[in-house]
């Protein structure tokens, strides 16, 4: 039964109609995923399928449902951070363990993604880290970036008015500025 979850969400994340939304999403993509992903969600953020750490597949399934999947099915909402730490619990477990060498690197970068997500200054030195060693070049220049801005900031400045966070003069500047990340 496990393993069989662990699959549907691997080939839902990884349909060639589904990939080509994940960083341009739409409403009703968002919404198909709360549809049929919230109560795994659920389970997860409770902690109730910590045994998918046991594989590199379950591990990446568990990124995805922790750290992307919450992203869209409460955009714009401080909820779609609920899990963020627990993402990132499994994907350093499954660096630490090697269990990320397992994972094709077509598939490996949303292993990583919740390390690129963290406000923790050494998760993105190790997300920048993961993603040279992988080749990955195009996921490396976003993770430079959102290293950058923790360097910078020490958090998320587009973060703040959804977490009920006061920005900075700095921040504030940032955010009206053209390098301004707004995802």
């Amino acid at each position: 039964m496990q393993a069989e979850k662990i699959q549907d969400v691997l080939d839902f994340w990884y349909a060639e109609e589904n990939s080509q939304k994940w960083f341009k999403s739409t409403p009703e993509f968002d919404n198909l995923i709360k549809q049929r992903f919230e109560s795994l969600w659920e389970l997860a953020a409770s902690r109730k399928l910590q045994n998918w750490q046991q594989t590199a597949e379950g591990c990446l399934a568990l990124c995805i449902v922790l750290d992307q999947f919450p992203l869209n099915m409460f955009r714009g909402d401080k909820k779609s951070f609920q899990t963020e730490a627990q993402s990132i619990d499994v994907a350093n477990h499954a660096i630490r363990e090697g269990l990320d060498n397992n994972i094709d690197t077509s598939k490996v970068s949303f292993l990583y993604m919740p390390l690129m997500h963290s406000e923790t200054l050494a998760d993105q030195e190790l997300c920048v880290s993961c993603f040279e060693k992988r080749e990955l070049t195009d996921n490396l220049r976003f993770a430079k970036h959102h290293r950058d801005l923790i360097i910078e900031f020490g958090r998320f400045p587009h973060r703040n008015d959804m977490l009920g966070r006061k920005s900075t003069p700095e921040e504030l500047a940032y955010l009206h500025s053209d390098r301004a990340f707004t995802g």
